[in-house]
């Protein structure tokens, strides 16, 4: 299911104003040219009744274009004429699908709609206003309007899921409003732009119509901001000093160390501002020359939850197994109470923590009161976790005690969860994280991993794939954010394990093949970390495959930049996304590769009689396809005078044109 956002259905259509969106570069026009070239898929009229179900759209007016596509790529447009003003349509009902409606006539403007099984949808409302802005609308058989031709922009988000205690800081916190936004840009030549231009970032309309522009009116963080950092900030600026994604640009600075452009610490909630929730808000980053033209834009995701929560266990009226021996507090701010009751809890176990830990906590400017954590939040001072307890979160933070991931994780890893009856550190799905991690509605774990079904669509790879159990990670002898999975210990040999654990040692996998391999020593020794790892071009390798947690494809809002950028969602690997023509070569492609296109199917003979058993890596041991080498998008070539079409996800085999390695 997708993650918790604003539905329209028929009857809150007709019950609400629809928000217009008028604006010459829309999403439509980049969800239009992700799926150029795509072949339209309908349901069979019988065999397939069970996996649709039909959608009405009403009140369309003459030349509106609707677009219905999901995340199986199920694509169908339709447009109205004079005669017949409802459109109808076959949708999957086991993808997330979106439905996109486009007017040009007297101007242009376009709504996005998030499906949630609805029969109808009526768009009466879509018309009833006066035209703000006239304006042609997108071509959509050009290239992505993302582009000047000359250039190349990604950005990302680090983590695929950015976390914060929701909009309640005045009891304690774990973790406050802090987003960070990485960007690069090559010219078609291939090489890196880092000086003479600019980068900005700004609030942009989300997948939901929406848009985010602020968040110290949806949080009482400013509020206790100097209780828990120390701080004095203005209203929607964040710890770093970057403001949040507004209206208005804000600069981004360059990171020589990295060689990407950054804004971190953007103070981003998952509110929108018509106080509906979106955890996938956009933001349009656009990089400029000196003369402020601009080179290149993108949309791109700054993935963010609230659903980081302890209600489950901790709120008063959750059951006994966790309340304290003073009992329950009570509260009736539910916001409020699950912490108070944690907060006496701590209390109770480590009655002298704040006592006996007060010069510390003094000299690194906390004044906590000494008979507990509890009275200190009562008397008004905000509690932070990490005030005491070493976070690699938050560097800088703590006073020497227990690192707070081993605290946390440590304890409740022999928790009894409630819903399912077992220890949560001996439960072996993502139900187990996703106790307190976001999230059933916010899908932190998603994408090509987090995605990965079996023939029986159960799910094929787990936190605990990367990350082993609750106990492992909560190892006193692991070093938070740092100890984390790397990509080789699933991609190694040819191979795509679906789990980074070696079953001989409990441990990660160690291999020595280094095709897919992070950067050893990465961002410091004796560190490999995929988040700040490079690869071809000297890109980031987030910069193509997405971002940890969301590798691509994966939700909707994360996949527009794959597709602004090369037409399609999925690792940015068409070469014309960073080249003006292919570029052709065996082995000097993204980890080793050859070109992909039509030059390779004559060049591919003399490389194949050369050193066949290269080819192993992505096309399997026996050549006959392998999962590295399926198709990123639908593809005809010309082989031999004949046409051959091969459609999206097809794993190329050697056997697909003639009769194997050795004709």
């Amino acid at each position: 299911m997708m993650a918790e956002t604003t539905h329209y259905t028929v009857s809150n259509i007709q019950s609400k104003h629809i928000k217009r969106i008028v604006m010459k570069h829309i999403l439509l026009s980049v969800l239009l040219l992700s799926f150029m070239g795509l072949q339209t898929l309908h349901a069979d009229d019988d065999g397939d009744k069970k996996k649709t179900y039909k959608l009405e759209v009403k009140h369309v007016q003459t030349d509106t274009e609707v677009v219905v596509s999901c995340d199986n790529d199920y694509y169908e447009k339709k447009t109205a004429s004079e005669d017949e003003d409802k459109l109808k349509f076959k949708v999957p009902k086991d993808a997330s699908c979106t439905l996109a409606a486009t007017a040009t006539e007297p101007c242009y403007r376009t709504i996005t709609i998030i499906l949630d099984g609805e029969s109808k949808i009526d768009l009466e409302n879509f018309y009833d206003t006066p035209c703000e802005d006239t304006g042609t609308p997108p071509d959509t058989n050009t290239t992505p309007p993302t582009m000047n031709g000359d250039y190349m922009l990604t950005a990302w988000n680090d983590l695929g899921m950015h976390c914060m205690d929701g909009n309640d800081f005045s009891v304690f916190s774990v973790l406050p409003p802090y987003n960070n936004l990485h960007a690069q840009i090559k010219d078609k030549s291939g090489d890196l732009v880092t000086s003479g231009i600019t980068i900005t970032y700004e609030s942009t309309i989300g997948t939901d119509g929406q848009i985010n522009t602020s968040s110290s009116d949806k949080t009482n963080f400013w509020d206790h901001v100097t209780d828990l950092f120390g701080a004095t900030l203005s209203p929607d600026v964040g710890l770093t000093g970057n403001p949040m994604a507004s209206t208005t640009p804000t600069l981004m600075t360059f990171n020589a160390t990295h060689q990407w452009w950054e804004a971190e610490g953007i103070p981003l909630t998952p509110y929108n501002d018509n106080g509906s929730k979106n955890y996938y808000p956009l933001v349009k980053v656009v990089a400029k020359d000196s003369a402020g033209t601009i080179l290149a834009e993108v949309k791109t995701v700054l993935p963010v939850s609230d659903e980081m929560d302890c209600k489950r266990c901790h709120a008063s009226t959750s059951g006994n197994d966790a309340k304290p021996n003073g009992g329950w507090v009570n509260d009736a701010d539910i916001e409020k109470d699950f912490k108070y009751n944690i907060l006496r809890l701590h209390d109770e176990s480590h009655p002298d923590a704040i006592s006996k830990n007060m010069t510390a906590l003094q000299a690194a400017g906390y004044n906590y009161d000494a008979q507990g954590l509890e009275a200190t939040a009562m008397g008004g001072t905000a509690v932070l976790c990490v005030a005491c307890h070493k976070s690699n979160a938050l560097p800088g933070v703590g006073i020497g005690l227990k690192a707070f991931t081993n605290a946390i994780h440590s304890k409740h890893a022999g928790v009894t969860d409630p819903f399912s009856g077992m220890k949560l550190g001996d439960i072996n799905n993502r139900s187990s994280c996703y106790a307190c991690h976001p999230g059933a509605q916010t899908e932190c774990l998603r994408g090509a991993m987090g995605d990965a079904k079996d023939a029986n669509g159960n799910n094929t790879m787990q936190c605990q794939s990367c990350h082993g159990t609750m106990h492992a990670v909560g190892d006193k002898n692991r070093e938070g954010w740092l100890d984390e999975p790397n990509c080789q210990a699933c991609h190694h040999n040819g191979m795509q394990e679906t789990s980074a654990i070696d079953p001989a040692t409990n441990t990660l996998r160690h291999v020595i093949d280094t095709r897919f391999a992070t950067n050893m020593d990465t961002p410091t020794t004796g560190i490999s970390l995929f988040r700040f790892s490079t690869g071809h071009g000297k890109l980031q390798c987030e910069a193509c495959h997405g971002a940890t947690h969301a590798i691509y494809p994966a939700h909707n809002a994360d996949n527009l930049l794959s597709e602004g950028v090369q037409g399609h969602a999925g690792t940015i690997g068409e070469c014309t996304a960073c080249h003006t023509t292919t570029p052709r070569t065996t082995n000097e492609g993204p980890h080793g590769m050859h070109s992909v296109g039509q030059s390779w199917v004559k060049d591919h003979k003399s490389a194949a009689e050369k050193n066949s058993t290269d080819c192993k890596a992505c096309h399997g041991q026996n050549y006959r396809g392998a999962p590295l080498s399926k198709t990123w998008a639908n593809r005809t070539f010309d082989v031999e005078g004949k046409t051959k079409t091969f459609t999206k996800g097809h794993q190329i085999s050697c056997y697909d044109c003639h009769n194997g390695p050795n004709p």
